[in-house]
C-alpha cells in the first residue's frame, strides 16, 4: 500500500467554509476510482494549506489519477500547483482490523 500526500497553498481569504464546498463538490471524482481505498481531506490551522492524503494499492494506481489534467484542474481552482509525497505504508489499523502488505 501507498499513502500519498497532496498538498497546496489555498487562495487567501478562503474560509472554512469555501474550503470545505470546495472539497466536497470534488469528492465524487474520486469515488470508485481504481486502487483508491480511502481519501482524507485537510486543511492547515492557518487556511493557508489544503490537500488530502490517499491510501492506494500502489504507485502506479496514484500516479495514474495524478496526471497533467489533474494537476491542472487544481492549479487551476486553487491558484497553484499541488504538491504529492508518496510514502510506503507496510501496516494499516482500523479499530477492527490490522492489516500488513
Amino acid at each position: 500500500m501507498i499513502v500519498a500526500i497532496v498538498r497546496f497553498p489555498l487562495p487567501d481569504g478562503m474560509d472554512a467554509g469555501a474550503t470545505r464546498a470546495a472539497f466536497e463538490s470534488s469528492a465524487p471524482y474520486y469515488q470508485g476510482l481504481p486502487g483508491l481505498h480511502r481519501k482524507y481531506y485537510v486543511r492547515s490551522a492557518d487556511g493557508s494549506e489544503g490537500g488530502g492524503v490517499y491510501l492506494w494499492d500502489s504507485r502506479e494506481a496514484a500516479e495514474a489519477v495524478y496526471d497533467d489534467a489533474w494537476r491542472a484542474r487544481l492549479s487551476e481552482r486553487f491558484g497553484a500547483e499541488p504538491q504529492v509525497e508518496f510514502l510506503d505504508c507496510p501496516v494499516t489499523v482500523d479499530p477492527d482490523t490490522i492489516v500488513v502488505a
